[in-house]
């Protein structure tokens, strides 16, 4: 029986959808991870807070992995990783939100009726990362040879930057949601509906940001007091679950006035900044819990529990 399960699970992965959707486009990406780093405060070690140009180049990394120029034959990374970028909310059962990692995630799905690559993973991809730069910067915190803690900070950077990207991917709608790219299923006030070309999930986060967002626009909204978050697990789950909650809201705005490069809307400039000093916050403060909770011991289990 275990056996079956696990060659199950190992399906489901392995039939993940077609997807030529992306998070922001590199413009709203890089502003998101620099907002985020000219955020930090001055506790954050120097190493980090003058990483800032890496951060900022680093958040559109996992987009520049699913090159297109690779060979339909060849390019593992764009099918597998395509559910790291979104979790279809409206398709996820209470018992997979519970769920402590990808795999036991995709169980629930499974048992659901669902299948797990089609609803996404990045909540677990999110969490993943982000206790990966909470244990660099405990082994940095330890090391006490120059050499190596040089190599950590690499590592560090790395990770952070990289972890940037899915927060920046989740802070936008789309991604949250069936309706990614026009409204699915009933459709009775007659919002904007798929469409390969020129969609809406392109036309938002790619020609509109591309053509009418700044740095300055989003830095300012951006909290300059940092957070602390007792559980980065729910603190994650909220992130997504506030965007999701938005996505009528965007598919009223297109309607009003479709998101273009030529839209000088400024309820739709409200909005969009918003959504992009949301996922700029939401990195700071992940960056910020990962340095803080560094410096507490990790929680051992009782092994009478």
């Amino acid at each position: 029986m275990k056996i079956r399960i696990a060659l199950i699970i190992l399906l489901a992965l392995i039939a993940v959808p077609s997807t030529s959707v992306r998070g922001w486009g590199a413009h709203g990406h890089e502003i998101s991870g620099r907002a985020a780093a000219m955020r930090l405060p001055q506790q954050m070690p120097a190493f980090f807070r003058k990483a800032s140009d890496q951060l900022s180049y680093l958040n559109p990394e996992p987009d520049r992995w699913r090159d297109r120029n690779e060979s339909n034959l060849d390019r593992a990374m764009d099918s597998a990783a395509a559910p790291d970028h979104f979790l279809d909310m409206e398709l996820v059962p209470e018992s997979a939100v519970k769920a402590l990692n990808r795999y036991d995630f995709t169980a629930e799905m499974i048992k659901a009726g669902q299948k797990p690559t089609t609803a996404g993973f990045v909540t677990f991809r999110m969490l993943e990362l982000f206790q990966r730069v909470r244990v660099e910067f405990r082994l940095w915190r330890a090391e006490k040879n120059p050499l190596k803690r040089r190599w950590i900070e690499q590592r560090i950077i790395n990770d952070a930057g990289i972890l940037g990207h899915y927060v920046s991917d989740t802070a936008n709608p789309h991604h949250t949601t069936i309706h990614y790219n026009g409204w699915s299923g009933d459709n009775p006030n007659g919002y904007t509906t798929y469409s390969r070309e020129r969609g809406i999930h392109f036309r938002f986060e790619e020609e509109y940001v591309g053509a009418r967002i700044k740095l300055n626009d989003v830095v300012p909204l951006v909290s300059i007091k940092p957070n602390v978050f007792e559980n980065p697990r729910e603190a994650i789950w909220q992130h997504l679950k506030t965007a999701n909650a938005l996505v009528e809201q965007l598919y009223i705005l297109d309607k009003k006035e479709p998101f273009s490069q030529t839209n000088t809307s400024p309820e739709h400039k409200s909005f969009v900044t918003n959504r992009l000093a949301d996922g700029a916050q939401m990195l700071r403060d992940l960056w910020w819990t990962a340095w803080i909770t560094s410096e507490l011991p990790p929680e051992v289990p009782n092994p009478q529990n």
